[in-house]
């Protein structure tokens, strides 16, 4: 495989992430688009963590994880929130990052099913987004949490 430049990593990485974006928006989305999405999500994140920081790592990792629980598939979806969860503990990500961390395992649960665990996550970030210091970052925040499925 021949290397990309960094600038052209990232340049994907954030064309993808984009794409992914659209995708979920739509709102007549085909398994075509469904399995696009999933690549998409995918190589977005290979493409960061070839180039970027660390938390651009978390984010990759956190979409992957949206895209797989909007699909209703828990078990990709916590892999890959408990994966954004490790990279924000081992390099001090906070503020929104961590909150969306948490967010994105208290989604998984509640497609898998597990609302004891999903109400756990779920204050754990409402906690993490209190403490988030924009108030338009805490704001987009509280509105992702308030879309996590309930029983």
């Amino acid at each position: 495989m021949t290397p990309l430049d960094a600038d052209s990593e990232r340049n994907m990485a954030a064309a993808l992430f984009n794409h992914v974006w659209t995708l979920l928006d739509s709102a007549n989305r085909s398994a075509a688009d469904d399995a696009e999405m999933i690549h998409a999500a995918h190589a977005s994140c290979f493409h960061w963590l070839q180039s970027g920081a660390p938390v651009n790592a978390a984010r990759g990792e956190w979409q992957c994880s949206r895209v797989y629980a909007v699909l209703g598939r828990a078990e990709p979806a916590l892999f890959h929130a408990h994966r954004c969860l490790a990279i924000c503990e081992e390099h001090d990500i906070g503020d929104w990052d961590i909150a969306f961390a948490y967010e994105a395992l208290a989604r998984g649960c509640a497609v898998a099913g597990d609302h004891d665990q999903a109400g756990r996550f779920l204050e754990l970030a409402r906690t993490a987004t209190a403490a988030i210091a924009e108030d338009d970052d805490r704001a987009a925040v509280q509105a992702d949490l308030d879309t996590v499925p309930r029983p």
